[in-house]
């Protein structure tokens, strides 16, 4: 399944040499509010509040902090608005396919947000179903070298997963393991079972294809756009598909 990760090896490369890395806080407690309120509020019946709950940690959220997420996607912690997943769309520029998730409490913001940040990037935010049809949304297990290949292929079988890839470069040695969304509780136990060490558990959107970028304006226009919608609070994640060289992005963020 080469080509799975193109997208994930490109934030990975940003983050080189990117100030911010990872999210935030407000995007990682709000992922927990809203794992909360689609299920139970106990992490051990609801694999989505689990998976949310260890990035947090991940991230030196305090406790308590965590702890008043789950509060209020359970409902028991009054004087918030409610939040609502919302997926939006828009083209970067040169016509690159951009997927935007968001959690917000005002969906006219959210909306006028984005839509300045497209705006001033080459770019235009779409209407829903624009670009959608060009990312297909699978699971994503992510492990932590060493890995043994024929042992993964044997464990990827069982576990029913679609196929896997190993990553190597002169920062990052791991293998990603994808299945259907459904089954992505089911594989990471799998594979845990197996002697693996899982480092994350993700839904990811991946580009059904792809835009080769070559011109650094380019490049630079598209990077800068990510950014900007990665920085608002609202988004939880963007998603393009495009491909670019390692010089290129380098140069580019610079």
């Amino acid at each position: 399944m080469a080509g799975h990760s193109k997208w994930a090896n490109i934030k990975r490369q940003k983050a080189r040499v990117d100030t911010a890395k990872g999210k935030t806080f407000t995007q990682l407690s709000r992922a927990i509010i809203v794992a909360a309120r689609s299920g139970v509020s106990d992490p051990a019946g609801n694999f989505q509040l689990r998976t949310a709950i260890e990035k947090a940690k991940a991230a030196r959220i305090p406790n308590e902090n965590i702890e008043r997420a789950i509060a209020k996607g359970a409902g028991t912690f009054n004087g918030d608005k409610p939040l609502e997943a919302v997926s939006y769309e828009g083209y970067g520029s040169g016509g690159v396919a951009v997927l935007i998730e968001a959690l917000t409490d005002n969906r006219n913001r959210t909306a006028a947000d984005l839509r300045m940040a497209f705006s001033k990037n080459g770019g235009n935010l779409g209407e829903t179903g624009c670009v959608s049809w060009m990312f297909s949304q699978k699971g994503v297990v992510a492990l932590i070298p060493p890995v043994d290949e024929e042992q993964l292929l044997e464990a990827s079988l069982e576990g029913g997963a679609e196929s896997y890839e190993l990553i190597e470069d002169e920062d990052c040695n791991l293998a990603e393991v994808f299945t259907e969304v459904e089954n992505l509780e089911a594989l990471s136990q799998t594979l845990q079972e197996e002697g693996f060490v899982v480092r994350d558990v993700e839904l990811r959107w991946i580009a059904t294809n792809t835009v080769e970028v070559s011109d650094p304006e380019q490049a630079r226009s598209l990077l800068k756009l990510i950014d900007t919608l990665e920085a608002l609070d609202d988004v939880q994640n963007v998603t393009a598909n495009f491909e670019m060289p390692d010089q290129l992005m380098a140069l580019s963020i610079l």
